[in-house]
């Protein structure tokens, strides 16, 4: 019988829990190691309706990116979205497990898909701390203009729109890359050599850029949900005889509306 502490030891193999930052809440927040798993639901965010697909799947345990848990709860009721899945967990006696910066500072994780989705080479992790670390740089296909690296983005990240700086002439060569919110590393990557910076979350004064640089801003959903495949085909791999299942609405799980 599997257990969640196994579950919990192959996440943690992808991703070290040793390695979270400081102010994150990655690892187990609902369950015990010792409950049994008959099933794992893989998610991005903790939702009421990631709850009820796991239910409905027979999961008793779920795996997310961002914590469901983040920060002080002084309520739990089902008033609000927060209280609503940490209520239907607990009566359906569901753990809840989190890989939020354990995923992001490993390159196969966050980051890395970021540089592998736009085909740089040479990939490096943008603020290394012995291996692991936040954000990733590496090397453009083939030199490309401030606008041939927005199409690209468009095109390789599936988006409609992306915020940007003004767009250089180029040549855009190096390009660096972190999944999430991403304004306190642009001296990183701007240290790195990029000329290019691709996260999300960049606040208004960071978008007036130095000559040479820019800074493009796709989403905070659209830059780390593919965490979610890449933690499904982890564990599909490490227990391919075992009930794994990805979210069915993952692509429509974004809170952010465009219009």
């Amino acid at each position: 019988m599997m257990k969640v502490a196994d579950i919990v030891a192959a996440v943690e193999q992808f991703a070290p829990l040793g390695i979270q930052e400081p102010w994150d809440n990655s690892g187990l927040c609902i369950g015990s190691p010792d409950d049994s798993v008959h099933g794992v639901m893989v998610g991005f965010d903790c939702t009421p309706a990631l709850v009820d697909d796991a239910i409905a799947a027979g999961c008793d345990m779920i795996i997310t990116h961002h914590p469901l848990i983040f920060k002080g709860l002084k309520h739990i009721t089902p008033s609000e979205p927060t209280g609503e899945a940490i209520m239907k967990a607990i009566r359906a006696g569901i753990a809840v497990y989190a890989a939020h910066t354990t995923a992001d500072k490993v390159i196969e994780g966050v980051s890395g898909a970021m540089a592998r989705r736009l085909g740089l080479t040479d990939i490096r992790i943008l603020e290394d701390e012995g291996g692991t670390g936040l954000g990733a740089y590496g090397t453009l296909e083939k030199p490309l203009s401030g606008m041939e690296a927005i199409a690209l983005i468009k095109e390789r990240f599936g988006l409609k729109i992306v915020r940007t700086s003004a767009p250089i002439d180029g040549p855009i060569t190096t390009v660096a890359v972190l999944g999430g919110s991403g304004g306190g590393e642009i001296p990183s990557a701007r240290a790195a050599g990029a000329q290019l910076y691709v996260t999300a979350d960049i606040s208004y004064h960071n978008f007036f850029t130095p000559e040479g640089f820019m800074v493009a801003d796709i989403g905070h959903f659209e830059s780390e949900v593919e965490i979610a495949s890449i933690l499904f085909s982890f564990l599909k791999k490490k227990f391919p005889n075992f009930a794994v299942h990805l979210g069915a609405s993952l692509r429509e799980g974004n809170p952010v509306h465009y219009f």
